[in-house]
């Protein structure tokens, strides 16, 4: 985990390629992608499994087994969770209505975006014929997307607006992907992660 690309672009040599950005992407750790998730869409380790824990004790305090989190305490933690974990920085978590053509969101009003993916399972190089969920963020750094999957050894960029949406469209296209909009407050009240032109 940590940040790839150089920290500043001050020390390039004359006439060199600019240094890419410093992008913040952990690495897939147990079943963390929630976590993963979040701290990759916000850019800097804000959650850890603690944390999440203690939302989802919150969330259901009278459960014996949380229904929120994987019974062997693994992680797997489900949407209640990021979206009780933003709320807690003053964030919201908007559902995208897939019905919706993607010219309607209005990616300058949006942080990040938080997808929930079908994710093949194996034990090491046997793939079972299991689907299980994963958690993927994608965000803009200095004026390109990235996809930010913890199961990537390294940020994927998916370059401006156009990328992204055509990367949104091909995930949708499989049918089981949902998709969060990541976004303040005021953006969620007023709205505005939706254009209306």
């Amino acid at each position: 985990m940590g940040r790839a690309g150089a920290k500043d672009g001050m020390s390039q040599v004359p006439g060199a390629q600019p240094s890419p950005p410093s992008v913040y992407h952990e690495r897939q750790r147990l079943e963390l992608c929630a976590v993963h998730a979040l701290n990759n869409v916000l850019q800097q380790q804000l959650f850890s499994q603690e944390a999440a824990d203690e939302i989802c004790k919150r969330l259901a305090p009278d459960s014996r087994l949380n229904p929120h989190r994987s019974l062997l305490g693994t992680g797997n933690y489900d949407v209640n969770v990021i979206m009780a974990a933003l709320q807690g920085l003053g964030l919201a978590a908007v559902w995208w209505d897939r019905r919706r053509p993607l010219s309607q969101l209005a990616l300058p009003q949006v942080l990040g975006l938080i997808l929930n993916l079908p994710s093949p399972v194996s034990l090491g190089l046997l793939s079972l014929p299991l689907r299980r969920r994963h958690w993927v963020a994608l965000r803009q750094v200095d004026g390109v997307y990235y996809n930010l999957d913890s199961k990537l050894r390294a940020p994927e960029a998916l370059g401006d607006e156009d990328g992204v949406r055509a990367f949104l469209a091909a995930a949708l296209a499989q049918g089981l992907c949902e998709v969060l909009l990541v976004v303040t407050k005021e953006v969620e009240e007023k709205g505005c992660w939706l254009r209306t032109d």
